[in-house]
């Protein structure tokens, strides 16, 4: 195996990091599902482009595409521990978008929209960017 796809696929982490990328994985998926099917409530890829376009995200429909893409794809492959490195890496950096262009102004707390669910996924991400896909993963099944 090449050392960039060992260094992608390997982890030493264990069931708790295992639990962490499922958790994380399974919020991202259904965040993405709200932007890109209207699932749980959302307002699909039509309303989240109008409000990506009204917070500045310009052009409005490619954002919502791509965020709700990342968010459901790379929610996917947290759930199922594949390629988790890089799927993590598109989850933080949507997370850091989020939280300094919606979330950062209204302080941390999320009952005035605040930035602390995003940045608690963050967290989430990083970790999973980290440490790799923990012990039950396809990662660590094909890193044998």
């Amino acid at each position: 195996m090449s050392s960039l796809i060992n260094k992608v696929l390997f982890t030493r982490a264990g069931y708790g990091l295992t639990i962490l990328r499922i958790a994380v994985g399974v919020i991202f998926a259904a965040h993405g599902s709200q932007k890109l099917f209207g699932l749980f409530g959302g307002y699909g890829l039509a309303g989240t482009a109008q409000y990506m376009e009204s917070i500045g995200l310009t052009p409005g429909y490619l954002m919502a595409t791509l965020a709700g893409g990342t968010e459901f794809f790379a929610g996917l492959a947290l759930i199922i521990g594949l390629l988790v490195r890089p799927a993590a890496l598109g989850l933080t950096f949507l997370s850091l978008v989020a939280i300094f262009t919606v979330h950062i102004s209204n302080g941390l707390f999320m009952a005035n929209n605040g930035y602390e669910f995003a940045l608690a996924l963050l967290g989430g991400s990083l970790a999973v960017l980290i440490e790799g896909a923990g012990k039950l993963s396809v990662d660590r099944a094909i890193a044998g």
